[in-house]
């Protein structure tokens, strides 16, 4: 067996509509059926989704628009200050420079503020806004942020700033007390299309200040839009497609200078160049020093300059990632050492020196590990503040749940599944207390297993090139709408093999018919060890194109693999035996030996997991249910080894069968040659065995071993006696036959144990075991039921 690392739950789609769908709409099943699975299950809905015009809703359904874009072409008319007031991260950023962007070709006197992650925090803050002021600012627009800031709503009016707030972030029981709040999430919303990222509801605006939709600024919507990870459905998924087809000809001197600098292809430019090669640089930016460089980037039109920010850009995205590596390694240490996942259902760690910039990522990591709501914190003893990120899992809101907390929760914000934080130190051991109670309540033991959602199971002969081309209709792939993820089940394995210099990847054939599809499976190369090649393997994965050399055929990004049955590793014919703990998983891993002087030998080297097998009785008594059962030496009997199986259902098995020496290939005497032996001792009278033994032996061909059974076997029948070394013919002997000698039955029993346990092909082997093992099954399934 081999468990798989996540829970596969496959979607179950209504067939009637996806029959409806494929056939009204001309679509492949396949394609109808993740349509379904997304929730757009009418001809209509798919139809749009697939092929519908690009319709953004009118933006002054949004709530305080007209009051915004009133004020602000008083502004520009006025040619007051503006200040964009930003946020830090790839959304804030971009939010920032769509709306830079659109007052600057509008002809307003306008200028941006990113806070400073470090000194300031997030959002909004009365000393920024009071150094506004005195710099002349009488209108502030923030985008990406201000949901929250009430007390700084409060101090703009105090200091006569007009404050414009643009935001998507959840609202909190009480707004604030601002000119306009843009927001398509307010509890009064009229507008169609709620989940809208930060740069969509600044993109909004500039569709307000333009008087029409302002299609140069999409390649920066997207960028936002992707990277904060909203639903890629309705004006969403429009920007997306949009954005995604402009910045693969953008003219932006920043853009092209990162992306050149990253090493991407723009015809190849999709979803995935913003999440993980733009976005990330973006993010570290405002991670590690000040956003503004990034808003710099876009906002340039020299190509030094440009040249100049995408490289430093690159290089504190490279400082970024050490620092997560090193701050993820501490925060493993933290749990394992002081909050163990036993007795903690929402981990939450912290230490002093934690670059706050980055926790957010490395909350990320220990969701990824450890499978449990995270809050990553950074200590400031000076303030006495903790300042942290968290990330969630399925089940558990966290907006929800940190709002309960809210009296110890001056500064919090974000969605069910991400937020930020700032609280007192002396406050977090009982944040910690609180969430765990809250999770005891809401959340089950199965809630702690990761699941993987799974949009079909499908067969390989359905996996054609047309289906797959068909599949890029569905992108750009995102929240709500994933990259789709199938279950291919039970099929066999054509090769197999490690691949990468450093060996870490996977690569397999897997068959079922005569269809076949090649798999790749990106740092699973260790799992190559853990399947047995005579396996049938179930897996998960994304299927894609592969194309090299004009040569165009369908693969799979595979993503998890299981192995539902017991599995056989043979290792027969090796003498390495210490290399087995090496080889053989330690979870519940048994080492069985029947031999009681190899026991003594080597039963040390396997500490306590070795068990010496000596009789029935102790066979019996073997449980090997879900064990990894290695066999060490070679057993007495295939009796034996049936009854340390029966009633079991082990996960794998290694066969070793160790044996000193072998009765396989020496000579077993046939009985023209026990008749000649006899006729010479007849002719011949009394043999020295030991003085003639050798000689009689060479000249027939055999071993001094082979002569020896001979005369042992006519001595357990009576045909000789030997005395004093000497074999003497029994004149008086009855007639026997030689199945009548143990030692015969026991020679002939051995070769044919060799023959069955060592000699036998990998499949006769494997046959024998299934065997014995279904036999088990049935009989344990025969119990139960007649019970």
């Amino acid at each position: 067996m081999l468990k798989s690392k996540t829970r596969w739950i496959v979607r179950s789609s209504d067939h009637n509509l996806v029959n409806m769908l494929a056939n009204e709409l001309k679509i492949t099943p396949l394609v109808a059926s993740l349509l379904v699975n997304r929730g757009l299950d009418t001809v209509d809905s798919a139809r749009y989704f697939l092929f519908g015009k690009d319709e953004f809703h009118d933006p002054y359904l949004l709530k305080d628009m007209d009051l915004a874009v009133k004020r602000i072409r008083k502004a520009i008319e006025d040619q007051e200050p503006i200040l964009i007031y930003g946020d830090y991260d790839a959304d804030g950023v971009s939010s920032t420079s769509v709306l830079m962007i659109t007052l600057r070709e509008l002809g307003a006197n306008v200028q941006f503020y990113i806070p400073n992650r470090f000194t300031e925090g997030y959002g909004p803050n009365e000393q920024a806004f009071r150094q506004a002021a005195e710099n002349g600012i009488n209108l502030i627009i923030t985008v990406d942020t201000g949901i929250s800031a009430v007390h700084e709503a409060a101090v703009a009016k105090e200091l006569g700033i007009d404050l414009i707030i643009t935001d998507h972030h959840e609202p909190g029981p009480v707004l604030p007390e601002a000119l306009a709040i843009i927001h398509p999430k307010l509890p009064e919303s009229i507008y169609p299309f709620r989940e809208l990222a930060g740069v969509g509801v600044a993109f909004k605006l500039a569709h307000a200040l333009y008087g029409e939709i302002p299609e140069h600024l999409f390649e920066i919507a997207v960028i936002g839009t992707i990277a904060d990870l909203v639903s890629l459905k309705g004006e969403n998924r429009l920007i997306a497609k949009k954005g995604l087809e402009k910045l693969k000809v953008t003219q932006n001197i920043g853009l092209k200078a990162i992306l050149k600098l990253s090493g991407v292809n723009p015809n190849a430019i999709n979803e995935e160049t913003i999440g993980f090669t733009l976005a990330p640089r973006i993010n570290a930016v405002g991670r590690l020093e000040d956003a503004d460089l990034a808003v710099q980037l876009i906002l340039t039109d020299d190509p030094d300059e440009a040249q100049h920010l995408a490289e430093e850009m690159d290089t504190l995205n490279k400082t970024r990632q050490s620092i997560v590596n090193s701050i993820t390694a501490e925060a493993i240490e933290e749990v394992e050492r002081n909050f163990p996942i036993e007795e903690n259902k929402v981990l939450v760690v912290g230490k002093e020196g934690w670059n706050a910039g980055v926790i957010g990522i490395v909350a990320s990591r220990l969701v990824e590990k450890y499978y449990r709501p995270t809050i990553v914190l950074n200590f400031d003893p000076n303030k006495g503040l903790a300042k942290g990120s968290a990330r969630s899992i399925a089940g558990f809101d966290l907006f929800k749940n940190l709002s309960a907390c809210r009296e110890i929760l001056p500064h919090f914000g974000g969605h069910p599944m991400a937020a930020g934080m700032t609280l007192k130190l002396e406050d977090v051991a009982e944040l910690r207390d609180r969430l765990n109670k809250l999770a005891g309540e809401q959340l089950s033991a199965e809630d702690f297993i990761p699941v993987t959602l799974l949009d079909e199971e499908i067969h390989l002969d359905d996996i054609q090139l047309s289906s797959l081309e068909e599949l890029n209709l569905l992108s750009p792939f995102g929240m709500d709408n994933p990259k789709p993820k199938v279950l291919i089940h039970n099929v066999e394995i054509g090769n197999m093999r490690k691949i990468g210099s450093e060996q870490n990847h996977l690569k397999i054939l897997i068959n079922e018919g005569n269809a076949n599809l090649d798999g790749i499976g990106f740092g699973l190369g260790a799992l190559a060890d853990q399947i047995s090649p005579a396996s049938k393997i179930s897996l998960i994965g994304e299927l894609s194109i592969n194309e090299w050399n004009n040569i165009r055929k369908p693969q799979i990004f595979i993503h998890d693999l299981a192995v539902e049955s017991w599995q056989l590793f043979d290792f027969r014919g090796q003498k390495r035996l210490k290399s087995m703990k090496d080889i053989v998983p330690a979870e519940n891993r048994k080492f069985i030996l029947f031999n009681k002087e190899i026991f003594e030998k080597i039963g040390s080297d396997l500490q306590d997991e070795s068990i010496l097998i000596q009789n029935l009785e102790e066979a019996k008594a073997f449980d090997g249910n879900r064990a990894n059962i290695a066999l060490v030496d070679f057993p007495p009997s295939k009796e034996m080894l049936k009854v340390l199986l029966e009633g079991s259902q082990p996960s794998r098995i290694y066969t070793y069968f160790y044996k000193e020496s072998s009765d396989f290939f020496s000579t077993v005497p046939t009985r023209d040659h026990f008749k000649w032996f006899y006729a010479y001792l007849m002719k011949k009278g009394p043999l020295d065995l030991k003085r003639h033994g050798d000689m009689i032996a060479k000249h027939r061909g055999w071993s001094q071993e082979t002569l020896y059974f001979m005369t042992k076997v006519f001595s357990e029948l009576d045909f000789v006696t030997i005395y004093n070394g000497f074999i003497t013919l029994n004149n008086q002997a009855q007639k026997r036959d030689l199945t009548d000698s143990r030692t015969y039955q026991r020679k002939q029993a051995q070769y044919a144990l060799e023959k069955d346990l060592l000699f036998s092909s990998f499949q006769e082997l494997k046959g024998w075991f299934d065997q014995v093992i279904q036999e088990s099954v049935e009989t344990e399934e025969a119990i139960t039921e007649w019970i």
